[in-house]
């Protein structure tokens, strides 16, 4: 199962969550910050329907999978200074 971990971090003279090296939009405090990474953490556990997926690889061969909808990633959020 795939983990996503969204960080809280002073960013741009406040506060954002990031994944990996990506942040959010910048929030006056940690508080809404946390929230608005808790809210996107609550959309990812959302089941959808499942589908037949089509991508390339990283070799330039394109591969197709069939996809659960409900095949929903682990996602924590944490303070990036814990």
């Amino acid at each position: 199962m795939t983990k996503i971990v969204y960080e809280i971090v002073e960013h741009d003279g406040g506060w954002a969550y990031k994944l990996d090296d990506v942040f959010s939009e910048t929030f006056d405090s940690k508080e809404q910050a946390t929230a608005a990474a808790n809210d996107v953490a609550a959309r990812q556990q959302v089941s959808g329907e499942s589908e037949t997926i089509q991508y390339q690889d990283e070799d330039g061969v394109w591969r197709e999978e069939d996809e659960a909808g409900d095949d929903r990633p682990d996602v924590e959020v944490r303070d990036a200074k814990s």
